[in-house]
């Protein structure tokens, strides 16, 4: 069951304040309204201002909360992340000017509000997770989440799976993810990769894991992932250097089979994202994580998350706000997204 926070959830276009006509600046599609026309602190908090929707029918792609942090390891807060994040969103305009992609002029977009989770029962808020995902998916549309922590990616590729069968994955992060237990318990931010393997989630020669880096409880750290084929592409290989020859083989190697993509906030070096439960030192800059993103076009995207914003520890906003321009990154490079 999807959840909205604010009043005035709609099913049509965004409205000039005043005026009874549809706002739609030119395009059949919804689309981000202007801040020229429109002043950025007027409207229901949405992702990007656009519409809100009661349920992804009728879209292409949808941009979907999960507020959930019960499964952070560190500093607590990701549940604020959605909200956030949304916030910081108003300043995302409508075109891609640096690579050319008009999303809103090719693709059915809007937000549809938070998962219903439960903060009290993790498996439980994992059912509500899978099962709000597997209506998502059963309507054709591609969901863009705004995370919560990173269990949530688990249940949301039990959906994806049902419907593409394993998928490949695009996996940004300082953290591989891939933990057993902790503290007796199988399911946490820790662990969600793991169980994804285990439940046969993923083309395990199609995962590709970008950032890794920190201390380990472990000599060897990464070997559980190398065993399952995945690559494992540490921090310092990326130091200093343009992540673009990295995305083409990244892109030979998925192939055109369904990918989904997901971007841990951690995975930048917390100079520039400090708003987040578990930080690492020495990540990827925003340039190397725009690299990435944009290097993703041309794959067969069928889902994305943004996960790991905490914005309490960022009173500056930036994490969030860069969490908002990765997300649109993502609906860029969608399929049938078309440019300028």
């Amino acid at each position: 069951q999807l959840c909205f926070s604010s009043p005035g959830a709609s099913t049509g276009h965004l409205q000039h304040p005043g005026h009874g006509a549809p706002c739609r600046w030119g395009s059949q599609f919804n689309v981000p309204p202007s801040a020229q026309l429109v002043a950025r602190p007027v409207g229901v908090c949405s992702m990007m201002k656009l519409p809100v929707q009661a349920s992804s029918e009728g879209l292409d792609a949808a941009f979907v909360g999960v507020p959930l942090d019960t499964g952070t390891s560190n500093r607590p807060g990701a549940r604020f992340g959605p909200r956030q994040i949304r916030a910081e969103s108003a300043m995302v305009r409508r075109y891609n000017a640096s690579t050319g992609a008009a999303p809103f002029d090719s693709l059915r977009v809007a937000d549809i509000g938070d998962v219903n989770v439960n903060l009290y029962n993790l498996p439980d808020s994992c059912r509500l997770i899978r099962e709000s995902y597997q209506r998502i998916v059963a309507s054709g549309c591609v969901p863009l989440t705004l995370g919560g922590d990173h269990t949530i990616t688990y249940p949301i590729l039990q959906a994806m799976a049902e419907k593409h069968g394993p998928v490949g994955l695009v996996h940004v992060d300082a953290h591989t993810d891939t933990g057993d237990r902790a503290l007796g318990e199988k399911i946490y931010h820790g662990t969600p990769f793991r169980r994804c393997v285990e439940e046969g989630l993923l083309d395990c020669s199609r995962v590709v894991q970008i950032g890794i880096r920190g201390s380990s409880y472990d000599p060897d750290p990464y070997k559980y992932c190398r065993d399952q084929g995945f690559r494992v592409v540490p921090a310092e290989e990326c130091w200093r250097n343009s992540l673009v020859p990295l995305m083409r083989e990244v892109r030979k190697q998925m192939g055109n089979k369904p990918v989904y993509l997901s971007f841990d906030i951690d995975g930048v070096d917390p100079a520039y994202a400090p708003g987040t439960g578990t930080p690492e030192i020495a990540g990827l800059t925003p340039a190397q994580a725009l690299e990435i993103i944009r290097g993703c076009k041309g794959l067969n995207i069928v889902g994305c998350d943004l996960v790991e914003v905490a914005p309490m520890y960022d009173v500056s906003g930036n994490t969030a706000l860069l969490g908002a321009n990765l997300l649109f990154e993502m609906l860029c490079v969608l399929p049938s997204v078309k440019t300028m």
